[in-house]
């Protein structure tokens, strides 16, 4: 049994006395720290930090820890977000027809490893409905099209503002985001895609990349954002593959990939381990 914890994260430019601050703040107020990370970045100077805390000892109630550590953040010029381990983010699922990646996830959601309430699943089309319903969680079918795109993607934002969700995982969702959806829910929108060297667009990657004899291949997990599969990246890894691999391989083998790196991708998140700066992401593990 955890104990009941918070976790600060912290970004801002990086000086002397950083960590003092914050480990201080946090001793003065009888809260014992559980687990603490931190990188700088030397070329930026841009200073990054994760900290969770046990809240049993402490002598204020946890409304009233933000608007105290604000009076340490201030000086520093720290962004910084505090989140509580008994109020788990809701987690929506976008999908299309491939069930790999919405099994994944809710089978490690049914067994823990990703700590999340799961409201409700979207799709543009019906075939998935009986997972949903397998797993008690409701699903709502808005089928997209030319003619419908903007509509229904206003649909998706009122079922997103309605269940309270925090973040959207697009679990092989294919459909391209307009910028109306990115921009409400910026950094909070996780994508999972094959990524493949040399790279292949399109809706046969697998049969590309066998035509051309490739020796690795990868999936990528990362933020959504205007400029499409460009976001910051949270999550990657590679399998090897060979000559004798044919098609239906490199699709498992790929597939296998996509399951594990958005679990990563979206644990990571869930576990409020991810900041982005720029393009670029610190996951501190």
């Amino acid at each position: 049994m955890q104990p009941l914890s918070g976790t600060l994260t912290i970004s801002c430019p990086d000086r002397k006395g950083i960590v003092a601050s914050v480990t201080t703040f946090l001793a003065h107020h009888g809260a014992n720290i559980l687990e603490a990370n931190q990188h700088s970045d030397l070329n930026d100077k841009a200073f990054f930090m994760r900290v969770q805390f046990e809240l049993e000892g402490m002598d204020l109630e946890r409304d009233a820890i933000g608007p105290a550590f604000a009076a340490v953040a201030g000086p520093f010029e720290m962004r910084w977000q505090l989140h509580f381990s008994d109020r788990p983010k809701r987690m929506a699922i976008l999908v299309s027809r491939l069930d790999h990646c919405l099994y994944d996830l809710l089978l490690r959601q049914k067994a823990g490893e990703l700590v999340a309430a799961i409201p409700l699943i979207i799709s543009n089309h019906p075939d998935l409905e009986p997972v949903a319903a397998n797993f008690g969680i409701p699903y709502f079918y808005l089928p997209v099209g030319k003619t419908n795109r903007v509509e229904q993607e206003a649909r998706i934002a009122a079922l997103v503002e309605e269940n309270r969700v925090d973040v959207l995982v697009l679990a092989r969702y294919m459909q391209v985001l307009t910028p109306f959806l990115v921009q409400a829910y910026p950094n909070r929108i996780i994508n999972i895609h094959h990524s493949f060297l040399p790279a292949f667009v399109g809706g046969r990657p697998y049969h590309q990349a066998y035509e051309r004899g490739v020796k690795m291949i990868g999936a990528t997990s990362h933020y959504v954002t205007e400029e499409l599969d460009q976001g910051p990246i949270i999550a990657q890894d590679v399998t090897q593959v060979s000559h004798r691999d044919g098609v239906e391989d490199l699709i498992r083998k790929g597939r296998d990939l996509e399951r594990l790196v958005l679990a990563r991708a979206v644990r990571a998140h869930l576990e409020d381990r991810v900041l982005t700066y720029g393009h670029r992401t610190i996951v501190l593990e």
